[in-house]
């Protein structure tokens, strides 16, 4: 089930919580020409994700749940484009592991 909030989707795949630009985001940011990941992996809701910088704006990607990111989309350091694909195999930031069920599914459906 995918939820969404701060226009960013939440995919739920087993354990884990994937996080992408919703189509709304990435029509407001533009083409995606920088990517760069925070450093830290214990994450609390609020906390910046990634900084990206598009054509349209520079932003910091703020996680909608507290967890703990369990992988990085490091290719799109080196293709940043790829957050603009339709194709949510292609456009995550991140994964988070460790995330309360119960904040979960309190996100707004998609």
């Amino acid at each position: 089930m995918t939820k969404r909030k701060n226009e960013l989707f939440v995919d739920k795949q087993g354990d884990e919580y994937v996080i992408s630009m919703t189509p709304e985001m990435q029509d407001d940011v533009g083409t995606v020409g920088f990517v760069e990941f925070v450093d830290k992996d214990d994450i609390k809701e609020g906390d910046t994700l990634a900084n990206i910088e598009a054509s349209k704006t520079v932003l910091d990607v703020l996680s909608p749940l507290a967890g703990r990111i369990v992988a990085r989309h490091e290719e799109a350091e080196k293709n940043p484009e790829l957050l603009n694909s339709s194709k949510q195999e292609e456009s995550w930031i991140v994964r988070l592991g460790e995330v309360s069920e119960e904040e979960y599914n309190k996100l707004e459906d998609a």
